[in-house]
């Protein structure tokens, strides 16, 4: 029998085929699509500077039934020196009926350090509130050490690990302080001028649990500044609350991204 974990990891590389298989290369492309989100991967610029996108997605559909659902996600990477700063925001809402269904908000900090041009130190700060996941909140802190494994014009990959801790605050008031194991994965092909892959995977595993985190999306240049994003995301928590509803959660959106 399959079980739900199984079902997490063949689930995701399902996407991803699928992905690849769209996303074929457009022989009339012009515009250049960049895919260097650095909140992630380590990217090697020659001077300070900062890079920025903002993605919004929204449905709403009325009739025999009504839903709303929305997604918005900011994020900014300041460059200095052998410095990378990062911030990022999102919130993800959805009702049906006019019942929520989805709730959640989450605000994180990286640095980086490069040591050199593959090499670099990482350190981390995410907090989540999510209200179906059976915690008030969870805030993560880790750091550790990365390193670029893949750097060509049309793909990267880069893999990270370190110690941490995660401040853990339950729906019933409860507190507690775990020490974790981070790890963390990232991948992007530049598969045409105009379209891009991208994959992302974290996992903070605990004496409690084990939570993995998988994103995966296809993003496709409209113009210079702005793009179509489909992405599929999952979250898996081994042992979740008792009041959790499930132990893994999907999310898929279509999205608008402005990027600067």
């Amino acid at each position: 029998m399959i079980t739900r974990v199984t079902r997490f990891y063949l689930t995701t590389l399902s996407f991803m085929t699928l992905s690849l298989m769209l996303a074929a290369p457009s022989a009339s492309a012009r515009d250049d699509i960049d895919f260097s989100d650095t909140f992630q991967t380590i990217d090697h610029h020659d001077q300070d500077g900062f890079d920025g996108s903002a993605e919004l997605g929204y449905t709403r559909l009325t009739g025999n039934s009504e839903s709303e659902t929305l997604l918005a996600k900011l994020t900014g990477t300041w460059y200095r020196d052998a410095w990378t700063y990062s911030l990022h925001g999102e919130t993800t809402s959805a009702s049906e009926d006019g019942e929520q269904s989805a709730e959640e908000y989450i605000l994180s900090g990286r640095s980086r350090y490069n040591l050199d041009i593959d090499n670099y130190l990482f350190g981390l700060l995410r907090w989540d509130k999510d209200r179906f996941s059976g915690y008030d909140s969870q805030t993560t802190l880790a750091g550790g050490y990365g390193r670029q494994l893949l750097d060509t014009d049309t793909q990267s990959l880069t893999l990270e690990a370190g110690p941490g801790v995660r401040h853990d605050i339950y729906n019933n008031g409860d507190v507690e302080n775990l020490p974790l194991a981070y790890g963390a994965l990232d991948y992007k092909w530049k598969v045409s001028d105009t379209a891009a892959f991208l994959q992302d995977f974290t996992a903070e595993g605990t004496r409690e649990n084990v939570i993995g985190r998988s994103s995966t999306a296809l993003q496709v240049a409209i113009n210079d500044t702005l793009s179509l994003k489909v992405s599929y995301d999952i979250e898996h928590n081994t042992n979740p609350p008792e009041d959790a509803e499930e132990q893994t959660d999907t999310k898929t959106a279509v999205s608008l991204v402005y990027g600067v």
